[in-house]
């Protein structure tokens, strides 16, 4: 462990269950844990390499093409390091979420031996020996070994950034739930009175983009303008509610694996005929699962002041005109602009600040998001 901590530049990367880039944040992260963003890009993949990722998600890849693509992902991840690099410099750190392709966070066993696990590719040391730089990788493999569900780890930064930092009118320091919306939702709970906790509320913008890709041939819904045109069928939409996913107690987290091309084709099987009410209904059920998670698991604790949104979804604005009018009227909308956060870069920030905890030897899981049994330091070195 280093004793004497200093400013560093890192790069944050982070490619979502999404897949529409790689998100690469070029930060200057503070040793009381603050972190500026000096410039991020979205690079990218392939068209090949995409595919390639859908086909993981699918489960249609052999041991082989897995293979190939953890190297093939590790130079798409330099590559979009270089980008930064060639602009401004070579940083300290970089900091690498990976690409998840597979999150199995149960309590299953075989001859007693633990199979809950998780996969992020795209080598690091690829991204290492290509930018000459130390890469940290690996942030949610060490929350698992002790118990937790390897995520969600953005909450770490949520509570460095938000807890104790804004008052309302009485002069109280604000609660917030700080709510993520990208594949899959997430959210933060900061408050000054109760320990950080969170969870994976569920579906985000894959269902969306899924059919949105299937009915018009685009990768996501602009602005929300396709939901905005359709009607929402409240019928669909609360046979969809009905999922078990939203009734279960946090801590949980969920992914493609629950949420599959398999899932979505099954619900459409009873969906409307027209495809814009079908992206309506998809949209007001990210919305409405937010608020309905808000209901069973926040407010029964914690009053919430601010509802901050970052991620894809905060520059949906049918989505968050379905959220405002979901959640209580008395609550605060905002995104994370609002606070000086990127909503692009957020998660990639976060990853920063984890590399910079990795290197200092700080531990970075919460315990109370994702059901470890300690606080542990996250991540390894490249």
């Amino acid at each position: 462990m280093v004793n004497i901590k200093e400013t560093k530049k890192i790069i944050g990367l982070m490619s979502g269950t999404s897949c529409d880039s790689i998100d690469a944040a070029l930060c200057e992260v503070q040793p009381d844990l603050t972190v500026k963003l000096i410039q991020g890009i979205n690079h990218p993949y392939p068209e090949h390499i995409r595919a390639k990722i859908f086909q993981a998600f699918r489960n249609e890849l052999s041991i082989k093409e897995l293979c190939q693509l953890n190297f093939a992902i590790g130079h798409c991840f330099a590559d979009a390091c270089k980008v930064l690099i060639g602009e401004f410099e070579k940083p300290d750190l970089i900091a690498s979420h990976g690409q998840t392709v597979y999150h199995y966070p149960f309590d299953e066993k075989i001859d007693n031996i633990p199979l809950k696990s998780t996969l992020q590719i795209g080598e690091s040391s690829v991204i290492s020996a290509l930018t000459d730089c130390n890469v940290i990788s690996n942030f949610r493999e060490k929350d698992i070994a002790v118990g937790g569900q390897g995520a969600p780890l953005v909450c770490f930064a949520d509570e460095k950034w938000f807890r104790c930092k804004y008052k309302n009118q009485n002069g109280d320091y604000k609660n917030f739930a700080i709510q993520n919306i990208g594949g899959i939702s997430n959210v933060t709970v900061v408050s000054n009175d109760y320990d950080t906790f969170g969870f994976d509320t569920g579906c985000g913008n894959i269902m969306i983009d899924y059919c949105v890709q299937k009915f018009f041939n685009q990768k996501y819904d602009k602005d929300g303008e396709i939901a905005n045109e359709g009607k929402v069928c409240e019928n669909w939409l609360e046979c969809l509610l009905q999922d078990e996913y939203y009734f279960l107690e946090p801590p949980k987290t969920t992914g493609r694996e629950y949420f599959s091309v398999k899932y979505i084709e099954n619900i459409l099987k009873t969906a409307p005929s027209e495809p814009k009410d079908i992206i309506a209904t998809l949209t007001a059920l990210t919305a409405k699962t937010i608020a309905q998670a808000y209901e069973r698991f926040i407010y029964p604790s914690v009053h919430i002041d601010t509802v901050v949104i970052g991620g894809g979804g905060a520059y949906n604005k049918t989505l968050m005109k379905f959220l405002r009018g979901y959640l209580p009227q008395r609550t605060e909308l905002k995104t994370h602009e609002d606070f000086g956060i990127s909503n692009n870069y957020k998660e990639a920030m976060a990853f920063a600040l984890l590399g910079y905890c990795n290197y200092y030897g700080i531990p970075s899981n919460v315990p109370s998001c994702t059901g470890a049994s300690k606080r542990v330091v996250l991540g390894k070195i490249s």
